[in-house]
């Protein structure tokens, strides 16, 4: 089991963890996956045992493209993780992933929780941040051969309303 430093933070996912192991391998290769219920057929992000839908515990990884919307965020203004403690303030979205917006029902959508970075691989700035805004996937590389989705800003015109919280 490789172990892989991120942030100064130790990160290892065994060999033998389904929950991540194809997720990261997928990352590798510059490809963001979630999992493909074979039961309804819908996509979910997070990771667990079954689908969140439907009973079945049966499931596949299914590409996406890595384009969305920030549904939520929250600004982080103190860590007591030591790796982001010169991040501070940053924000943790949540992106709703434009492949199941509004499904199975109105209001449910495929969504992933994620750092939102600049073009550096920098926490973006907090004025810059705000639901609505539309998302692409990035793909940070360690010097560990280890490989993180993040999300940055993508510049495509907003399809809704932008909210942000000014404080």
């Amino acid at each position: 089991m490789p172990v892989y430093q991120h942030r100064g933070q130790q990160m290892s996912v065994p060999d033998q963890d389904l929950e991540y192991t194809g997720y990261f391998d997928a990352a590798k290769e510059g490809r963001l996956v979630v999992k493909k219920c074979q039961g309804c057929g819908l996509l979910r992000g997070e990771p667990g045992p079954a689908c969140p839908w439907c009973p079945s515990q049966n499931w596949e990884w299914q590409d996406v493209s890595g384009k969305g919307v920030i549904y939520s965020y929250q600004i982080v203004a103190h860590t007591v993780i030591p790796g982001f403690k010169d991040w501070a303030p940053f924000a943790i979205v949540l992106v709703e992933l434009d492949e199941q917006s509004g499904k199975p029902e109105r209001g449910d959508g495929l969504r992933i929780t994620t750092n939102l970075v600049d073009d550096n691989m920098d926490a973006e700035k907090e004025e810059n941040v705000a639901i609505g805004k539309r998302v692409e996937v990035v793909f940070q590389k360690s010097e560990e051969d280890f490989v993180l989705p993040q999300f940055k800003l993508s510049g495509e015109v907003p399809q809704g309303p932008v909210w942000r919280h000014v404080v």
